[in-house]
């Protein structure tokens, strides 16, 4: 299987538990593995036979940019979701969601989750 890696799209939301989280928003980083089989695009030069990349940036810029939810394991659902939706060719998703400016008193590069979904499993 073949993979697309779009690494550290950076977005504003609104995601927390914390009502600060909600009304300040803070930047939320992710990056994403999909998974397919594009050897006719290879082979063809054909953007046609695999995934635009500017259209799943756009579908996780609604989902972390819109409204907000407590969890990063929620938002981070949403986008495997709405990817294996929106994208047929896409057959299974990883999707790994990070929150730099977690509301934690100490010193931390980031916290997040990484979750991987199927078509099979939607």
């Amino acid at each position: 299987m073949d993979c697309i890696i779009m690494e550290e799209l950076a977005f504003f939301g609104r995601h927390g538990v914390y009502e600060e989280e909600t009304k300040l928003g803070q930047r939320f980083v992710v990056t994403l593995h999909l998974y397919g089989d594009f050897q006719k695009a290879a082979a063809f030069d054909d953007v046609a036979l695999t995934v635009d990349y500017g259209k799943v940036y756009e579908v996780v810029k609604q989902i972390v940019e819109g409204p907000p939810v407590k969890l990063v394991e929620t938002v981070a659902q949403r986008i495997a979701q709405a990817i294996l939706e929106s994208f047929s060719r896409i057959l299974t998703v990883t999707v790994r969601l990070e929150k730099p400016g977690a509301p934690i008193q100490g010193v931390f590069g980031t916290v997040g989750v990484e979750m991987t979904r199927s078509q099979i499993e939607s």
